[in-house]
């Protein structure tokens, strides 16, 4: 049995709550800025939108963790689930992205990052040629909450299997570059 069938079966023996997003985040929306970027003057602060990072501008308008979710244009992937990005430090976030932040101690706010990766959200999904998750379909989208603790295991196992994702990756990519080159050489 593993470390997590341990803490489910100790701590969630009658199941997991679930809950909206909007109810398990606090959504910083609000707060957004759009910049043109004949506006935007360069900087060393991320500039994002729906699908990530589009700039980096001389401002910030955030300095916290968030979990930023694509809201028009880029929101979904060819497997349903949503565009997510995880953003820490100075950023500046526009129109584009939902901006979400933890703000109750039994979610873990890494925990639901992970999770929006898995789910199919295309029925929080409008619009036909310009596709949109709006602020009230995303804050309907339900989580699960098993305890923190369980929350924390999941995060710390994913994160690593994240991770060792990325430097296997780099790791082929280096060695697909230098048989190119050797090749090339050749």
């Amino acid at each position: 049995m593993s470390r997590i069938d341990d803490l489910i079966k100790e701590h969630c023996p009658d199941g997991v709550t679930w809950m909206p997003l909007g109810e398990a985040t606090e959504n910083l929306d609000n707060l957004r800025k759009p910049v043109t970027k004949s506006d935007r003057n360069a900087g060393v602060y991320p500039y994002y939108g729906a699908n990530g990072i589009q700039d980096y501008v001389e401002d910030f308008i955030y300095d916290d963790t968030l979990l930023l979710v694509g809201e028009d244009g880029s929101v979904i992937q060819p497997d349903g689930s949503p565009v997510v990005n995880w953003s820490t430090g100075k950023v500046w976030v526009n129109n584009h992205a939902h901006v979400l932040r933890a703000w109750r101690d039994d979610v873990n706010l890494r925990f639901v990052y992970h999770y929006l990766h898995v789910i199919d959200v295309s029925p929080y999904v409008t619009g036909g040629t310009q596709k949109k998750i709006n602020q009230s379909n995303l804050n309907r989208i339900r989580i699960p909450v098993p305890p923190i603790e369980v929350q924390r295991e999941i995060v710390d196992i994913l994160d690593k299997f994240t991770q060792l994702e990325a430097e296997l990756e780099a790791e082929l990519e280096a060695e697909l570059r230098s048989e190119e080159h050797t090749s090339e050489l050749q």
